[in-house]
């Protein structure tokens, strides 16, 4: 299994698995020659047939996926134990993943490339009508800028999760995430299966399977490519700190997490550029009373009581 080496323009929805030819029947090779009928490829004329050669896809791997169990990941975090690890994933360009994780875990992002753009929503997993608040975790701790020991507030005054490491220092707390209407203006497609799929769409497909709609995506943050506020009130992008970088969260109450892959909306180059990347999540411990953290401001001593007070109320 493999990860990318270089950002790409065009959504892994639409490539093939790795080993399989591209195009189906009538597709053309580069010698002008009809390519193999997807007849001639797979045999699957009878139900016997078609288990055989379904199983015989087993073992393949691409470049873009989850990691199952998650400690066989080959990308993971240094001084993490692989057998700690509860959620491994190297996500596509133009792709997007979500998960629901127990409080106290730490959840890493790393762009490997430094093309990564990961949009991230959180929501309390037990009442999904508790969601992230981009106004709040900005207004609250007086600081619009997200990095390490920032907190990710809900709009109910508690604390989703806090910024435990980050030597990126490139993210975005003002812009959300790209629209259809947006991407088609820009990119000339939107498709979330096409090659320049919006956020909006991804966040839409991820929410869907957790029983959430459109009305209950609110605007999102994104990793990795820096948006700065200039004196005339200006966004400037500015991209990223290059590849190799990471940004790691402590869940500071079950969380359901959705990640959208896609170009930032402020990206000034007109193609939809994008890497991958790699996610991983293992168990730990939440803030408690003794950590700095907790009452290192009395905004955020606040949230933190308030979270603690929801937390122990449900045995968590």
């Amino acid at each position: 299994m493999t990860t990318a080496d270089e950002p790409t323009a065009i959504a892994p929805h639409d490539q093939p698995p790795t080993g399989q030819p591209s195009g189906g029947a009538g597709a053309q090779d580069p010698t002008g020659q009809a390519s193999a009928n997807v007849r001639d490829l797979h045999l699957t004329d009878s139900v016997r047939r078609a288990r055989d050669d379904a199983r015989a896809q087993g073992g393949q791997a691409g470049e873009w996926m989850p990691y199952l169990p998650a400690y066989d990941s080959p990308h993971c975090p240094p001084g993490v134990n692989p057998a700690a690890l509860t959620w491994a994933e190297t996500v596509a360009p133009g792709g997007y993943t979500h998960k629901v994780l127990a409080r106290g875990t730490r959840l890493r992002f790393d762009d490997p490339t430094g093309d990564a753009c990961p949009h991230l929503l959180l929501f309390n997993a037990l009442e999904t009508t508790e969601r992230l608040n981009v106004a709040d975790t900005q207004k609250i701790p007086w600081q619009a800028y997200v990095g390490e020991n920032h907190p990710l507030l809900s709009g109910d005054g508690r604390v989703l999760a806090v910024v435990t490491g980050d030597s990126s220092g490139r993210h975005d707390a003002f812009c959300g995430t790209t629209t259809d209407a947006w991407n088609e203006r820009k990119y000339g497609d939107a498709r979330p299966h096409g090659p320049s799929p919006s956020g909006r769409a991804l966040f839409l497909k991820a929410a869907a399977k957790h029983g959430l709609s459109r009305r209950d995506l609110p605007p999102s943050l994104s990793f990795f490519q820096g948006v700065r506020v200039e004196a005339d009130g200006e966004l400037t992008w500015r991209g990223s700190a290059g590849p190799g970088t990471h940004v790691e969260l402590l869940a500071e109450m079950p969380l359901l997490v959705l990640v959208a892959n896609v170009a930032h909306p402020l990206d000034p180059r007109p193609g939809y550029v994008v890497g991958p990347v790699r996610v991983h999540a293992w168990r730990g411990t939440a803030t408690g009373p003794d950590d700095p953290r907790f009452t290192a401001t009395p905004e955020l001593h606040r949230a933190y009581l308030n979270t603690v007070d929801y937390c122990e109320a449900r045995g968590l």
